[in-house]
């Protein structure tokens, strides 16, 4: 039966209802286009945003993809085959093609029919039905990695070593693995929360406890996605309490690893020789021990290999913390595909990668446990409301001659320099008088003229780690209005009153990078004050499309980027 404005179809004996007045294309290909006009467009979006993700963000239409990697991840999650079919079609505009569902509850419906099971020789790797192993055992790339033996239709016998590694292979076979084989005990050590410094908000336990899951095999393994500000770090002190266990941290700079060691011993009754910094300037180890990922894969010159990857066998870990876990580099990634036996957490603000590894965080740390949208958070307090706009200014007549004439990288080079950001920076400071402010980019020569300009110290990777803490100190306490800096900026800066961000470049149309950007300014501010993030971009060159596609993630959170030109500030 069909209403004017209702209409319903009858798909695998169950009816999925569409209106056509409703804010979502859905075509065959999973995409989803999303009228963002549409009152419900935001409603929408929230609906989805778990097992789509946003590809393309002109201002009428979004289009989001399903892949079979953001369906293996809400179901991972919990969110069933058919809630995922349900949330479309109530959103729907037209009758969801009927292969569309069908392939949906297919592709979702795969998690959890192969898992690997612990067994006191080896692992086993069990399915749901024989002809699923038989069918398996007809790819190289996974008899390879099988143990020898075994029956036609018995689980297949998987060597430890090789648990890492079959979880990749499966995962690019579109058969991904739910891992229950267990974890190896490490070392004892057990740390409590100070409960008189320490407030944990009933999301971050909730993330904790999602990772643990109360110390079932199920637990133990995945990553939590909250945005910067969020505080992240928290839950993975929580996270060390669950388990109890000596803990190796990774993060992404000294200034993150400072973080993490002041964080720790303010939060917990860890004792500071309990926990142990590995970094260039100090090789600790204690039950409790922080090293960077650049420190990780540092390698001497005459193509020797990575002597500090060592690190994870210095100690009975019990848990390996990868923070930012987006940006775990490749040598680390192959070391964490032979340490699957231990407990691993991720802690993110995006999982979206450069590279394209996102099936390898999912197969290597875990699955996705736990994420909060950034604009939930927002509402509830956690972290501050921010205004997103992006400035598009000419470059000057010399200039623009170069551009037209130039290779293709040296063009978004020069429009990211263009000279005229300067002055614009001027104009937008004066916008927000008495705002603590940060200044950021990617090229030196610019930030240098830039600080010059603004008298304001410039913080680059060249500057020792001592010299930094103190200007960021310095920002803490007020003395200076303003930093400019480097990419070094775009991880672990705890600097929570900076309330204006102004981005005179970046690095090509990294998404993650824009996302951590914004985040320099999340914290909350006193009497609730918001943050702005301006970008500045050289108008009809490349910067705009990069620019474009680095707003992606942040679009997908909901958040609208206002577009203004330079003559009308």
């Amino acid at each position: 039966m069909r209403q004017r404005q209702r209409g319903a179809q009858w798909y695998n004996s169950a009816m999925i209802a569409y209106d056509p007045t409703n804010p979502l294309i859905v075509q065959a290909d999973r995409t989803l286009l999303l009228d963002t006009r549409h009152p419900r467009a935001a409603e929408a979006r929230a609906a989805i945003a778990p097992f789509a993700e946003l590809e393309k963000s002109p201002a009428a239409m979004h289009t989001y993809r399903v892949t079979p990697l953001s369906l293996w991840s809400a179901a991972a999650a919990g969110l069933a085959a058919d809630t995922i079919v349900a949330r479309i079609a109530s959103f729907a505009r037209n009758p969801l093609p009927p292969e569309l569902a069908a392939e949906l509850r297919e592709l979702a419906g795969r998690w959890g029919r192969l898992q690997l099971v612990g067994h006191p020789e080896a692992l086993w790797l069990t399915a749901d039905s024989p002809a699923l192993l038989e069918a398996l055992l007809t790819d190289p790339s996974i008899t390879q990695l099988l143990a020898p033996g075994g029956s036609p239709g018995e689980p297949l016998a998987v060597a430890p070593a090789a648990r890492g590694p079959l979880k990749q292979a499966l995962a690019a076979l579109g058969w991904p693995v739910e891992d229950l084989a267990g974890y190896a005990e490490g070392e004892a050590f057990a740390i409590g929360l100070r409960e008189q410094t320490t407030q944990v908000r009933d999301y971050q336990r909730a993330a904790a406890a999602a990772f643990y899951e109360a110390g079932t095999a199920r637990g133990g393994s995945g990553v939590v996605v909250l945005p910067p500000g969020a505080g992240k770090t928290l839950v993975g002190l929580v996270a060390i309490a669950l388990v109890g266990q000596s803990t190796l941290v990774l993060t992404t700079n000294r200034t993150s690893v400072n973080q993490w060691r002041r964080e720790i011993l303010a939060r917990t009754d860890a004792r500071p020789e309990q926990v142990a910094e590995y970094t260039g300037a100090h090789k600790g180890i204690a039950p409790i021990t922080i090293a960077t990922y650049q420190m990780l894969t540092y390698r001497p010159g005459g193509g020797a290999g990575f002597p500090h990857l060592r690190l994870f066998d210095a100690r009975a870990w019990g848990l390996v913390i990868y923070d930012e876990v987006h940006a775990l580099p490749a040598p680390v990634f192959r070391a964490t595909a032979a340490i699957q036996a231990r407990r691993r957490l991720g802690l993110t603000a995006t999982l979206v990668r450069e590279d394209g590894r996102e099936a390898d965080v999912f197969s290597l740390i875990g699955p996705k446990k736990y994420e909060l949208p950034w604009r939930e958070l927002e509402r509830r307090g956690w972290i501050a409301p921010a205004t997103c706009v992006e400035v598009r200014v000419a470059l000057p007549n010399a200039e623009r001659l170069a551009y037209a004439t130039a290779e293709p990288r040296d063009m978004y080079r020069i429009a990211a320099e263009n000279p005229r950001k300067l002055a614009l920076l001027h104009t937008i400071m004066r916008r927000h008088p008495g705002a603590p402010t940060l200044v950021i980019g990617q090229y030196l020569a610019q930030l240098r003229a830039v600080a010059t300009s603004l008298g304001a110290p410039l913080v680059s990777g060249s500057m020792p780690q001592p010299a930094r803490d103190q200007l960021f100190e310095a920002f803490r306490r007020g003395e200076l209005p303003a930093l400019v800096i480097s990419k070094v900026g775009n991880f672990a800066l705890d600097l929570p009153d900076a309330e204006l961000l102004i981005q005179v470049s970046g690095t090509f149309g990294s998404r993650q990078e824009e996302a951590q950007r914004l985040g320099r300014v999340l914290r909350p501010k006193p009497g609730g004050r918001a943050a702005y993030f301006y970008t500045l971009v050289s108008r009809d060159t490349r910067e705009i499309d990069f620019a474009h596609n680095r707003q992606l993630f942040l679009a997908e959170q909901g958040y609208d980027y206002q577009i203004a030109e330079a003559d009308s500030l």
